[in-house]
């Protein structure tokens, strides 16, 4: 060997020397055997708990629809306007029939006072002082009588501007500008966003054992195509099965602001029949590679290899259960990035030293 050769495999030993005295400690943790939920997983439908059709209070020509389907619609903003001419007079009358009436009633009230003094001086007759409170109490319920009536013109002007009764998505339009709408008649469909539901039709057969345990999770994929699990905050079992299918109806109530989910959409809904023992792995030490799903073994001399494996569901804490391709008591990488920079770098490293020879 000459010493060229002897140099570079010198330089390459120290080199792989100098990488492993470098190398960032790698977290690993072993597979282990626990007990887990034994889970049933059937289709459901994603449903809005508040889906509603808003119809007209009031009959009027409609003037101005301000959304459209698919706008965003924040709770309380008027979502279409109707001429409001003949609403307005009215509300014009009652003010004017209040403001007389509040003025004879300041009158009926001085003039009661100044018979009331009288009468306390013996000046004035019992029935004139009769008569003086009397008509001051006339005016007090004509008075109540015109604010009443000012607060109903005021509601039937207010009918004249639809309101949207909570934050959510329009989904149909149906009046168009110039139409004219009477009491009842629908004028736009929406639903909202923040409270969602999924519907799921259940086997006659687990659902006992899905009563008995009450616990069920949406299994949606992430951003990056991987499962996600979002946990149920109620169940709400129907009290009879369907004739044909033997299924019952479950709602399973999901928590408010769920991101990735709309009304209509198929999902997977896992529900809790029972308890099991299986090998598990958290959740984040499984690498996605296409078709393939595999961890980095990290042996006991600190050599890295990675072993495709066979996952299934993942549970609620965040953990995957391993079908295959592990056994219990190995060491997996919890950071597969790290891992896998480490053992293509290892790898690198004794390719060069092999060549040096």
């Amino acid at each position: 060997m000459n010493m060229n050769i002897r140099m570079r495999i010198v330089g390459l030993l120290c080199l792989v020397s100098m990488a492993a005295w470098a190398e960032p400690p790698l977290e690993t943790t072993p597979a282990r055997m626990e007990t887990v939920a034994r889970e049933q997983v059937f289709d459901g439908t994603v449903e809005a708990v508040n889906q509603t059709t808003v119809s007209a209070q009031t009959t009027g020509r409609v003037l101005e629809v301000l959304y459209d389907v698919d706008d965003y619609v924040e709770k309380g903003e008027v979502i279409v306007r109707l001429r409001d001419t003949e609403q307005r007079a009215q509300v014009d009358k009652a003010r004017a029939a209040l403001e007389e009436a509040r003025a004879r009633f300041q009158q009926a009230g001085s003039e009661f006072a100044r018979v009331r003094e009288l009468y306390q001086k013996k000046l004035v007759s019992k029935s004139k002082f009769e008569q003086a409170r009397a008509e001051r109490d006339a005016a007090k319920a004509r008075l109540q009588a015109a604010e009443a009536a000012l607060d109903s013109a005021e509601e039937q002007l207010e009918r004249t501007r639809i309101r949207a009764p909570y934050s959510g998505i329009v989904t149909q339009r149906h009046v168009q500008v110039g139409e004219v709408v009477q009491p009842g008649t629908p004028v736009m469909s929406g639903v909202s966003l923040e409270r969602l539901r999924v519907r799921v039709a259940v086997p006659q057969r687990v659902i006992n054992a899905i009563r008995k345990y009450r616990k069920a999770r949406v299994l949606v994929p992430d951003e990056a195509g991987r499962p996600r699990s979002i946990p149920a905050e109620r169940l709400t079992f129907f009290p009879y099965a369907h004739g044909q299918t033997n299924t019952f109806d479950v709602r399973v109530e999901l928590p408010e602001n769920v991101k990735g989910l709309f009304p209509g959409m198929f999902v997977k809904v896992a529900f809790v029949t029972g308890e099991q023992k299986r090998l598990v792995i958290p959740a984040r030490a499984v690498v996605y590679r296409s078709e393939v799903r595999g961890v980095y073994v990290v042996d006991e001399q600190g050599g890295i290899h990675f072993r495709a494996v066979r996952p299934g569901r993942i549970t609620p804490d965040g953990k995957i259960v391993i079908l295959a391709g592990l056994r219990p008591g190995e060491r997996v990488a919890l950071d597969p990035i790290k891992a896998g920079a480490l053992f293509k770098a290892r790898r690198h490293l004794s390719k060069g030293a092999d060549d040096g020879h």
